[in-house]
């Protein structure tokens, strides 16, 4: 029969697996930092510079999958749930689009 110790052992190797365990941490993170938000003190306001700083970071974030990261970038910025449209972003900063991979 396995032990305690095995048994933590393979859950925890499971959910890490599965990214499950992953998506645990980032979400306590998250949930930690708005639980030390303080409310009493207003959120500076986003600026239009710092809206599409923040987006890029956030497309950054995503397209390596680092979706847990984006998450808390999300919560703690204040950057809208809803990404900023793709074209909305490359006529802001005068990019433009590779046809082939719909990269910047």
């Amino acid at each position: 029969m396995a032990t305690v110790t095995e048994l933590k052992a393979v859950l925890k190797d499971t959910l890490e697996k599965r990214g499950v365990l992953g998506h645990l941490k980032a979400r306590i993170r998250a949930e930690v930092f708005n639980a030390l938000d303080d409310d009493r003190e207003p959120r500076p306001s986003l600026s239009h510079e710092n809206l599409l700083i923040n987006e890029l970071i956030r497309e950054y974030l995503e397209f390596n999958k680092y979706k847990y990261t984006a998450s808390v970038l999300i919560a703690e910025s204040g950057q809208p749930v809803v990404p900023l449209d793709r074209q909305f972003l490359i006529r802001e900063l005068n990019a433009f689009e590779e046809s082939k991979d719909n990269s910047m």
